[in-house]
């Protein structure tokens, strides 16, 4: 098994760093540009493996299209195949059989798609046939599942021929990546309403527009974590990140404050400096609208010995794996608590403690590897499986080692 042990020599940050393109976005515009009638260029695309995996299913002919451990891919394929004409058959990784997807294969099949399970009801691999007479234009779906199913559906909405009625029934999970998709299609000339807990979406056509695809602010939290164990000489730049931004996980520039980070946008992107002499309370947070980012929120609270208390977890749980008992198990090799409460809620508390050089498996999933990276900068860590940043941030270890972190 494959490991890379990491260590910093001091806490002085200084540096710029330019990051790629955000997955969120780029996985957004390259539907949009496949269900556009006109093509158009995308600039800064992101060059995350979920990324290269999407496009090459797009522009593969075969029948057999094999997404990998990309969730968000096997969503939009799902709903994007399910308009095409033929047969294909939509598969993924062990893990990617795991995870459901029932719920969007129901919705899709009263859209009139013709949709067949190849292995367990309600879960991957799938067969996707040419679609069959339209039963109805008007949906309700959970909003608690994945927002990935309500975007997949929104993005395809435009093409229907009557259009698409699509009601969210219960508490909205991850608001931000249903705006943002709501807003890159209003973008590319496509208006919705959005009335209450019911999004209308008519039949017309995307309108060829060129894009830019900002940096990945998921990607920018991890640096957010660095800065909060930095000492007071951090000046760090972060290329590619807009003040106004259509990612929910922006707020990590808001929430740094907590820990002492000053976040000061420029005509390239954002630096962050260190207030001095800054006093930490209690942090308290509720992620219901930025879950990818609250594994990077634990390892900065038990880092800095900061007690948490963090709820909207929900989704955690069904990512590339189970993050919330993931953070349970690695946080305590460093003597931190991460336990979950009665009520789905996780408290944080205890201060990293290195007895000796931890070692993090990271589960096949990216977001573990970069969320405990950053305690590099108090001791020597090693992390299992370091590829699996490819996912979605391939660059990640080359720019840690420019900030001195290898």
């Amino acid at each position: 098994m494959e490991i890379i042990k990491i260590s910093k020599n001091n806490r002085t940050v200084q540096g710029e760093i330019d990051l790629a393109g955000s997955k969120s976005i780029s996985n957004r515009a390259l539907i949009i540009q496949a269900l556009c009638e006109d093509e158009f260029p995308i600039y800064r695309i992101a060059n995350a493996k979920d990324t290269e995996t999407l496009t090459e299913l797009l522009a593969s002919g075969s029948d057999v299209l094999d997404a990998g451990p990309a969730g968000t891919t096997f969503r939009f394929m799902t709903a994007f195949l399910s308009l095409q004409s033929g047969t294909q058959t939509l598969t993924g990784s062990e893990r990617m059989k795991q995870r459901p997807i029932g719920v969007l294969v129901e919705a899709l099949r009263k859209l009139g798609a013709n949709i067949e399970y190849l292995e367990k009801e309600g879960y991957p691999p799938l067969q996707i046939s040419s679609p069959n007479n339209l039963i109805t234009n008007q949906l309700s779906i959970p909003a608690s599942v994945s927002s990935q199913y309500i975007s997949a559906l929104l993005m395809i909405a435009p093409t229907l021929e009557n259009g698409l009625e699509l009601t969210l029934t219960g508490k909205i999970v991850s608001r931000p990546y249903i705006q943002m998709t709501l807003n890159l299609m209003t973008y590319f000339g496509v208006q919705h309403e959005w009335n209450g807990q019911t999004i209308i979406v008519k039949s017309q056509k995307y309108k060829a527009r060129p894009f830019t695809v900002e940096a990945d602010w998921s990607a920018a939290s991890y640096y957010y974590a660095v800065a909060a164990f930095a000492n007071d000489d951090l000046n760090l730049q972060l290329d590619g990140l807009f003040a106004e931004s259509v990612q929910g996980d922006s707020v990590v520039a808001k929430l740094g404050e907590h820990f002492g980070i000053q976040s000061t946008f420029n005509e390239n992107g954002v630096q962050l400096t260190k207030v001095k002499n800054h006093e930490m309370g209690d942090f308290k947070y509720n992620f219901l609208e930025c879950p990818d980012i609250a594994q990077t929120l634990a390892v900065i609270c038990g880092g800095l010995g900061v007690n948490g208390h963090f709820s909207g977890l929900e989704t955690l749980k069904i990512k590339e794996t189970d993050r919330v008992e993931a953070l349970y198990q690695e946080l305590k090799k460093i003597k931190v608590n991460f336990e979950e409460q009665a009520d789905g809620t996780c408290i944080v508390n205890g201060k990293a403690t290195f007895e000796n050089t931890p070692q993090f498996p990271t589960y096949e999933d990216h977001r573990m590897a970069m969320a405990f990276a950053p305690l590099a900068m108090f001791h020597p860590v090693i992390i299992e499986a370091p590829n699996v940043v490819e996912k979605s941030y391939p660059d990640f270890w080359k720019d840690f080692e420019k900030l001195g972190i290898f």
